[in-house]
């Protein structure tokens, strides 16, 4: 089988570690996260690292029991990168010193002025004077560790760059990473160039391999899968029919939370493009009369979550010979399952995948996409040859229109709910502005209001509209729409959607995990 070049991002519990991988990812080079407990001599011998970057983190290098790197690391002979805290750990065990103490912290945008010392790490930085970078410590390095030197400098931070250019060894006191270091991605780019990366983690490359890694899991057995229409679940079932071809069967079922066509729409490509096994369950009976009465958004979702295990077990329960379970697992819901200190696993959303299931009906796991993040999976979809439409589809919630439907979840509301949010994205993809926008929809709110509508009084639903944009999922912030678009599609929606007489529009920016309205 292939290996690719591989890089090692040992975490200490940066908030932003993620974005490394991204930057890396971008750049076609192949890495992998893992926290620093979990790093020994053993994992490095197996995993041979091409690079090693250390991320930042919230200790300090010389609190008692502070996170350390393996000391071997130090002496594979790669280049290493250390990041604000994996600077400071890196000055710490070669010979450096950092302390703590007023007037030398640094949070949020810094500038960072050069040393006469030109470093190739740096090339394409300095052109137009001191760069733009952000700031995220409240130690410092005071003295750099033997063999050092200093080439950049801020005003909090008199070694914001140094770096050890005979061992290859880099270290910032700034994160690269995020976007308000303009110039980081040139950074990260100097570094994988460096340490001799060709750029051979392509997604032609990965399909390759990931087919040839199915086929030797699986063997001639069955596989099933859980799909919702979704770019992960689509994707992940277009890769192993191509795999495996007929020992694959897609479970799809409709809670009747979906969008308006939804179900037809999903039926039809898989059935007719893909020639895939498909059972398509229509539940919507069951669902929608177990939350008939629920209110709380939290039993809303854990009701959803534990009807759908039973239907989905129901279905695959009549596949006989089947010995493995599908799942759409991303690279982030892997790292968010690992707490860097090694602690309790972080809970990921109860309906992300199909939770529990393995364990009851004694299948194995396949998820072909685990490595894999977000906007890779779209790339692999690309690759794949599936339809526009279902790659760069909005990002839409396991319990479906539940969560947009504040309140009681009635039969009316969801049909005004599915209307009004159908012509929503009718405007916004007549207008050209669909793939501009990370995700968009309507919510109908759990009040009525009084309304005049020709010579005739209303007492109808409102309807608040949502759009966000988001460069790389860790932030969101409101589309910008202008008053033609919202006066137009405020009135197609009380004109065209019976029940309605008041439409608003949520202008509030919001971290992603509060996207959706609850």
């Amino acid at each position: 089988m292939t290996q690719h070049q591989r890089l090692l991002i040992i975490d200490f519990g940066s908030q932003v570690t993620q974005l490394i991988a991204r930057r890396l990812r971008e750049l076609n080079v192949y890495c992998e996260i893992h926290p620093y407990n979990r790093v020994d001599e053993a994992f490095l011998k197996s995993f041979a690292p091409q690079a090693v970057i250390f991320s930042g983190g919230p200790a300090s290098v010389y609190a008692e029991g502070a996170p350390m790197p393996p000391a071997g690391v130090f002496d594979l002979g790669v280049p290493i990168l250390g990041i604000c805290y994996g600077q400071q750990v890196m000055m710490h065990c070669l010979g450096g010193h950092v302390e703590g103490g007023h007037g030398t912290a640094e949070f949020g945008r810094a500038f960072v002025t050069p040393t006469d010392d030109r470093l190739p790490l740096l090339d394409g930085w300095f052109q137009a004077g001191n760069e733009q970078v952000w700031m995220s410590h409240g130690d410092h390095v005071s003295r750099i560790a033997p063999g050092f030197q200093v080439y950049g400098t801020s005003p909090n931070a008199p070694f914001a760059i140094t770096a050890d250019p005979a061992r290859n060894f880099f270290a910032v006191q700034f994160h690269p990473e995020v976007h308000h270091t303009p110039k980081g991605a040139k950074l990260y780019e100097n570094f994988v160039r460096l340490a001799g990366f060709t750029g051979d983690w392509t997604m032609a490359g990965y399909r390759e391999q990931a087919i040839e890694t199915i086929r030797a899991q699986v063997g001639d057995k069955k596989v099933i899968c859980g799909l919702s229409g979704g770019v992960d679940s689509s994707v992940t079932a277009i890769l192993l029919h191509e795999a495996i071809g007929d020992q694959l069967t897609c479970v799809f079922v409709d809670h009747g939370l979906l969008r308006k066509d939804e179900a037809a729409q999903v039926v039809a490509m898989f059935r007719d493009n893909y020639n895939i096994n498909l059972i398509a369950a229509d539940e919507s009976d069951l669902f929608l009369g177990a939350l008939e009465g629920v209110s709380d958004p939290e039993v809303k979702r854990k009701t959803i979550g534990r009807l759908f295990i039973d239907v989905f077990q129901k279905y695959a329960n009549g596949i006989e010979g089947a010995e493995f379970l599908a799942q759409g697992t991303l690279y982030p819901d892997v790292i968010e399952s690992v707490s860097f200190s090694g602690g309790p696993s972080v809970t990921i959303k109860s309906h992300h995948n199909v939770g529990g299931l393995p364990e009851k009906m004694g299948l194995k796991l396949v998820e072909p996409l685990r490595e894999l993040f977000k906007d890779e999976v779209r790339a692999l979809g690309r690759e794949l040859g599936l339809p526009a439409s279902f790659i760069g589809r909005h990002p839409f919630p396991g319990p479906g229109l539940a969560i947009r439907c504040p309140g009681e979840i009635t039969r009316e509301k969801l049909e005004i709910l599915r209307n009004a949010d159908a012509v929503y994205i009718d405007q916004i993809r007549k207008h050209g502005l669909y793939d501009e926008i990370w995700q968009a929809f309507a919510a109908i709110l759990p009040m009525r209001t009084v309304g005049v509508m020709g010579d005739g009084r209303t007492y109808d639903y409102a309807v608040a509209l949502r759009a966000v944009t988001s460069v790389d999922g860790m932030t969101a912030d409101y589309y910008p729409f202008s008053h033609e678009f919202l006066g137009e599609t405020a009135t197609r929606i009380i004109n065209e959607v019976k029940g309605v007489n008041r439409v608003f529009y949520d202008c509030t920016s919001k971290p992603p995990g509060t996207i959706e309205l609850e």
